[in-house]
């Protein structure tokens, strides 16, 4: 009667511990370029959200600018063929009419989302020239709250905050028009990168 053979190679061995070590090397290169890839992703990703909330600022800044009749302070340009900077907060005298008014030509806008609520405090000046924060608060339900003045401004903990800036040239590009430049800058979201947003525009 014919006996089986086993059918086990007699050269057979397992991994030697640098073959692991290699093998383990190569994991860990692996993981550490996909974490390097999701980082860069996520941080792309706020930053691209960050761009959005600044180029929504500014077109909304220019709309209310916009809206100012041209002979209005806050657009005139009655020293010189510039109002306002983009590189530093400025405020100036303008008199108009024999009226002399002072005007921002900066401000600072702090989101802050609160138990399924957007809070937006803007800052502006008061008829006495004192700085005033508004507290715009968007409910889930579709309702806007508007708060009283207040002379101190919310907690930064918690909240995005951006700068605005904006000059108002007089004969620019051409004589009879006056170009608007509104500069944003995020403040205090440094994980995300340098934000900077700035839009123009034309008007009488």
């Amino acid at each position: 009667m014919a006996q089986s053979q086993s059918s086990k190679p007699q050269n057979s061995r397992g991994f030697t511990i640098v073959e692991v070590l290699v093998a383990a090397f190569i994991l860990f290169v692996g993981l550490v370029a996909v974490a390097g890839v999701v980082g860069s992703t996520l941080s792309n990703t706020a930053r691209s959200e960050y761009m959005t909330q600044a180029a929504t600022l500014a077109t909304e800044k220019l709309e209310d600018l916009n809206r100012f009749p041209s002979t209005d302070a806050n657009i005139a340009v009655t020293g010189g063929s510039s109002a306002g900077g983009l590189t530093s907060d400025i405020q100036q005298d303008v008199t108009v009419n024999g009226v002399t008014q002072s005007v921002n030509y900066y401000d600072e806008v702090y989101f802050s989302p609160s138990l399924g609520s957007m809070q937006e405090t803007e800052s502006s000046l008061d008829t006495n020239n004192n700085v005033q924060y508004i507290t715009t608060t968007y409910t889930p339900d579709g309702h806007m709250n508007t708060s009283q003045p207040a002379g101190t401004p919310p907690a930064s903990t918690g909240s995005t905050v951006f700068k605005r800036r904006w000059i108002i040239e007089q004969g620019t590009p051409v004589t009879g028009v006056r170009r608007i430049t509104v500069l944003v800058t995020l403040l205090n979201q440094s994980t995300a990168g340098t934000v900077t947003f700035q839009m123009s525009m034309v008007r009488p």
